[in-house]
């Protein structure tokens, strides 16, 4: 379980194909602190740590994994929004998030507001997700509060802090990115889903 509260944007260091598997290895400033079996978000994807050797750590996604996120596009020297899993005993700074993609978006559009940026993201609503306004989305492992929300779009406000420390300075207009919706929210979806049946 995860907040979405992003501890570091860390680069890819390699990638290595394995069958249907892909093997990613990271650096980042607490490789020293992982542990073999540990759980770690990757651009909001829950992977388990491997390998580590030195100052780098791997973790491997499997072909599912691939295909529903925007892993399988990531190439050495992306940065990656890495967090660790949840204490128990901290304060939940973003909202519940556990680490399991539901889908990809593609930004559609990026304006500077003043010192801060307006994301837009579109999304296939043909999977039974929402937004709600005011609501919470992960886009990328990152917490976040939805604004204009629509079928199938929305946008999210982002701060210099989230813009400098995350890699939404590296999204642009066409950059596919993961989005995990508000559980409760997944939860109100497949009820009425059901009950229309």
């Amino acid at each position: 379980m995860f907040s979405g509260i992003i501890e570091e944007a860390a680069p890819v260091i390699s990638l290595k194909n394995d069958k249907d598997n892909l093997h990613i290895t990271m650096s980042c400033s607490f490789t020293n602190e992982l542990k073999i079996d540990q759980s770690l978000a990757h651009n909001g994807v829950c992977l388990t740590v491997v390998k580590k050797e030195e100052n780098t750590y791997t973790v491997t996604a499997i072909k599912e994994t691939l295909l529903k996120s925007n892993l399988a596009h990531i190439e050495p020297g992306d940065k990656i929004n890495l967090e660790r899993s949840m204490k128990l005993n901290e304060r939940l700074d973003g909202h519940l998030v556990q680490g399991h993609v539901d889908q990809t978006a593609i930004c559609t559009n990026v304006t500077e507001a003043g010192g801060s940026w307006y994301f837009t993201f579109e999304y296939d609503p043909g999977k039974s997700n929402i937004t709600v306004e005011k609501g919470s989305i992960t886009v990328n492992g990152v917490s976040l509060t939805v604004v204009n929300s629509r079928p199938s779009s929305f946008q999210v406000a982002i701060i210099p802090y989230t813009y400098d420390n995350t890699n939404f300075h590296q999204i642009k207009k066409g950059t596919v990115v993961n989005l995990e919706f508000d559980i409760i929210g997944k939860y109100v979806s497949r009820l009425l889903e059901l009950h229309q049946k």
